[in-house]
């Protein structure tokens, strides 16, 4: 039960900040995640990574932003060696990025999409819409150079 309601006071708060974000997105994807202040670690994670001028820069990226309660649900120990390991987070973050702007309007289900990365997420649309495993909780957040769909869990890329 109280996952419930804190599952919903936290989809409460995301719809609240996309409200905000789509009205005048003058801002890049990092400027619009770190308003959001629900991406502190995926923030932080970019910038170990030295990822964020990239993410800052002209684009189109659509980014599947993991919150900061899915980097959290990770095993204890796991982001932390993560940010020593800069290769490792780097393929994981860029697993995260697809080159252009992808709405929400243009997922079909099962299709794939290539990352960054190199390696393709799985979308599946139907009750909800999933990128792989994860759950898109709010989408089509507007940014300068691109759009964020926020996701409730890390995604992790091939081996």
């Amino acid at each position: 039960m109280l996952r419930r309601t804190f599952m919903a006071a936290t989809a409460t708060l995301a719809l609240t900040a996309t409200t905000a974000f789509a009205d005048g997105h003058a801002k890049d994807i990092v400027d619009t995640a770190a308003d959001a202040g629900a991406f502190t670690t995926l923030l932080a994670a970019a910038e170990a990574a030295g990822l964020v001028e990239t993410l800052k820069g002209d684009g189109p990226f659509t980014v599947f932003a993991p919150t900061d309660d899915a980097f959290a649900a990770l095993p204890e120990g796991t982001v932390e060696g993560l940010l020593e390991d800069t290769d490792a987070l780097t393929a994981i973050l860029t697993y995260h990025v697809v080159p252009g702007a992808v709405m929400s309007g243009d997922l079909s289900d099962g299709m794939t999409a290539a990352t960054v990365n190199g390696a393709e997420v799985t979308i599946s649309v139907g009750d909800m819409v999933m990128v792989n495993d994860a759950t898109v909780t709010t989408a089509d957040i507007e940014a300068t150079n691109g759009v964020i769909h926020v996701i409730d869990s890390v995604l992790m890329p091939p081996m």
